[in-house]
């Protein structure tokens, strides 16, 4: 590099860059192996480049007095140095950053060569943003010359830069966002309405999607056949309970079931009246994920703890994954899971006290968010449902977010307690907060929650200010070294989001089945299972979800095909 060259540089610019590009390398919540890493570090360094850069241009706008070229070259000599040095020692440490967040997974340690490919990564990234950055300034400058011949320079550098944003976001937006979904939602739909040849249409008449069913097979979709053909069968029950078992029921309702929300929740309801779901102890309301899936963890454990004598129903509203589902179509998820929970309850209602189930509503990520504002406080006031479990709700979840905001002070984020436990506590790995002796109210809701489930934890806000899950204590899975940096913490958290579904069981966004015991346990009460059958219930569900298909080759789609 020569010395024109190094005068040309923004000092400000590999400063901040260096500093956000070495803060990307700290950890998070998530293992990040060297291609999220690399590709996020990049971004920072753009990013903190830009900044330089525009206030260099800013300050010459202004016609502010400027160092002396010498002056310049020299300290952008030092910040190149400074910045070097910086990298490298962060580089270094990269690895066992990383490392420390796996150890809290029960992952092994990285390889050596991490931090040169992630640097690698980095520079291809930093390269890309760099480009866009120098299109976007030709675009600008080039919009700026034609407007320059009606309005004065300065304004119509203003304009050119704001006609250029427009441009980009429109095509960002308008062109490459909704082309992009509209490929995801026709491949998403194609991939749903594949028929597995492995998987049979049931011949039992009391499954959806047999003969006597008002539900076809085909018109279940992808999600939906998985939910209905896997599951514990009597016999299985019986033989971890010793007692005699029922056939759990499961009912669901694809998007092909019908053309709108209502009318798929109505075909539900009389499913579920069809296979005599009314007449069973038990009656969970499921809002699955955005994809349709139904995580099996959460209802083979209720099945288990109800002898079987329990029926389920969903409906499905999208064929995206969550993100991409609350992103290009927030409202088919609480339509359709307000119609559903609107039809079952208005007919459980009708039914008399004794004579009909205890009635809970469960959903998982997205299908958490959708089911806590199914049900609306003033609709069942006179009559509420017994209880309701809730995974891995999002940070966007309002009921969730009040509860947690008015916590009792001294318990932290990521495990709350709320006023006396009566009606909502919160668990993780560890169980709960609150002794499972303490007396519940007349509606039990309980949130199962990861300490490292950045789908719950990300917030916007953490763009400019401390998380308090971040105060000590941290969680259990939760690496000590983890810290908080302004602008980077938020974006590390935003790609956590993207890989939470990927994680070991029992941490991140995947929830495992002996929490969900712990969990259903405290909303439907101790029931018939005592202390050394729990535990060995839990080992064997364990053992199911860890390896599906060793244990149960039918399951295996089911805990495999993961959807978020």
């Amino acid at each position: 590099m020569d010395w024109g060259q190094l005068a040309s540089l923004s000092g400000v610019g590999l400063a901040l860059g260096t500093l956000l590009f070495a803060a990307a390398l700290t950890p998070t919540l998530i293992p990040r192996g060297p291609l999220p890493q690399g590709a996020l570090a990049g971004i920072c360094f753009a990013i903190g480049y830009g900044l330089g850069v525009l206030s260099r241009q800013l300050w010459r706008y202004l016609e502010l007095p400027g160092p002396s070229e010498r002056l310049r070259r020299l300290a952008n000599a030092a910040a190149l140095l400074l910045s070097l040095l910086i990298a490298l020692l962060f580089l270094w440490k990269a690895a066992d950053w990383q490392n420390s967040v796996r150890a809290a997974f029960e992952l092994p340690p990285l390889p050596g060569s991490h931090p040169l490919k992630l640097c690698a990564v980095a520079l291809v990234t930093f390269a890309l943003v760099l480009l866009i950055a120098r299109l976007f300034k030709r675009l600008a400058n080039w919009l700026a010359g034609i407007v320059r011949r009606a309005v004065p320079r300065r304004l119509a550098n203003v304009i050119g830069i704001g006609l250029a944003a427009l441009l980009f976001w429109s095509l960002a937006s308008d062109v490459v966002a909704r082309g992009v979904f509209r490929l995801l939602d026709s491949s998403y739909r194609e991939f749903d309405a594949l028929i597995e040849p492995e998987r049979a249409r049931p011949t039992d008449p009391l499954k959806t999607g047999s003969a006597a069913s008002l539900v076809g097979w085909r018109e279940l979709g992808r999600a939906g056949r998985e939910f209905i053909a896997s599951g514990p069968s009597a016999e299985q029950i019986s033989a971890q309970s010793g007692r005699p078992a029922r056939e759990p029921l499961r009912v669901y309702v694809g998007l092909r079931g019908a053309d709108s929300p209502e009318a798929r929740a109505k075909l539900a309801l009389e499913e579920l009246k069809r296979v005599g779901g009314f007449a069973r102890s038990t009656l969970v309301i499921i809002t699955p994920t955005g994809t349709g899936w139904v995580d099996p963890s959460a209802m083979d454990a209720v099945e288990y703890l109800r002898d079987g004598d329990i029926a389920s129903v969903a409906v499905q509203y999208s064929y995206l994954s969550s993100p991409l589902s609350l992103l290009a179509q927030p409202e088919f998820g609480s339509d359709t899971a307000h119609a559903l929970f609107r039809e079952i309850y208005r007919y459980w209602t009708a039914l008399p006290h004794d004579a009909r189930p205890k009635l809970y509503l469960h959903g998982l990520s997205l299908g958490a968010m959708n089911s806590q504002k199914s049900a609306e406080l003033f609709e069942m006031i006179g009559d509420p449902v017994d209880g309701a479990l809730w995974s891995g709700p999002p940070f966007e979840s309002r009921l969730w977010r009040s509860i947690t905001e008015a916590r009792n002070p001294g318990s932290p984020q990521w495990l709350p307690e709320f006023r006396d436990g009566r009606i909502v506590r919160f668990m993780n790995q560890g169980g709960p907060t609150v002794p499972p002796d303490r007396p519940w109210g007349p509606m039990r809701l309980v949130y199962l929650q990861y300490a490292s489930d950045p789908i719950v934890f990300f917030d916007y806000r953490d763009a400019y200010r401390r998380p308090s899950w971040m105060d000590a204590p941290r969680g259990p899975d939760v690496s000590a070294e983890l810290r908080w940096y302004p602008i980077v913490t938020m974006l590390q958290l935003a790609l956590d989001m993207a890989v939470a579904a990927g994680t070991p069981i029992g941490h991140g966004h995947v929830y495992a089945p002996e929490h969900y015991i712990e969990a259903w346990t405290a909303v439907l009460g101790a029931g018939q299972w005592p202390a050394e059958q729990l535990s060995a219930l839990k080992r064997h569900l364990a053992a199911r979800a860890r390896a599906p298909a060793a244990s149960e080759p039918a399951a295996e789609g089911a805990y495999s095909n993961r959807g978020g």
